[in-house]
């Protein structure tokens, strides 16, 4: 199953790479209009990864963040204990509203000390960007408490409801505001479709639960999954191997 990573990303034409940068901050921050929509749309994202913590008592939980970018999740959660995240790029979260939440900043999930643990490890739309998401997941498990719970969401990449989505918003306005292939973009983003996501997570635990923002999951633009139950022999082994 492993073979195909990590992925190599394809590279981006000249032309996307000159305005990459910028046009990645403004989808970020719902800057146009398509944008400002799909936002409201992966709302749904959100509630699902911090439907665990609204409502919970103070300190409760200690929370690692993968891909924590412009910090939005944290709009959609209250502050329960210790925030974490990992996030390479300093300039999505620099300047953000609630930079004062996070306790630790890190660039690579190999930077969390190993002996660090987590109640809860959550992602809103990043695994499917991930070249090495065997090794992330992998460390992921590892870094969980006992009871402690991965809790992603990503776009149903790879189904026909979600290519048809994206095509009629973002992609649409891209080609008109810039008379570029969106789909370009696309296939440099999204590294992984939605049930290779699935099919690494699976592996290395043992319960996952998924559910769609959709009829199925063929049928969908957006999945949550709840993982719990790492298979830490399997997690270490992956490790040593990969080292």
């Amino acid at each position: 199953m492993f073979e195909r990573f990590p992925k190599q990303r394809p590279p981006l034409p000249r032309e996307i790479e000159a305005i990459y940068a910028t046009h990645y901050k403004s989808n970020r921050e719902g800057a146009t209009v398509a944008s400002a929509l799909a936002q409201k749309m992966e709302s749904w994202l959100h509630r699902q990864v911090a439907a665990d913590v609204v409502g919970a008592e103070q300190g409760a939980r200690a929370t690692l963040e993968l891909g924590a970018g412009t910090l939005n999740q944290l709009r959609f959660e209250p502050a329960v204990g210790p925030y974490d995240i990992v996030e390479p790029f300093t300039g999505l979260y620099a300047d953000a509203r609630n930079r004062a939440r996070i306790r630790n900043v890190y660039a690579d999930i190999t930077e969390v000390p190993n002996d660090a643990r987590y109640d809860r490890i959550t992602s809103v739309a990043t695994l499917e960007h991930i070249c090495n998401l065997p090794e992330v997941i992998a460390r992921s498990g590892l870094l969980l408490a006992p009871d402690g719970a991965l809790r992603v969401s990503v776009p149903s990449e790879g189904t026909w409801l979600w290519t048809l989505g994206w095509k009629l918003t973002t992609g649409l306005e891209f080609r008109l505001r810039h008379g570029l292939d969106y789909g370009l973009l696309m296939k440099h983003e999204h590294v992984n479709t939605a049930a290779e996501i699935e099919e690494v997570l699976e592996h290395f635990f043992d319960k996952v639960a998924c559910r769609v923002l959709g009829w199925s999951k063929t049928s969908s633009l957006y999945r949550y999954y709840e993982c719990r139950h790492a298979r830490l022999d399997r997690c270490r082994a992956f490790i040593q191997t990969s080292a």
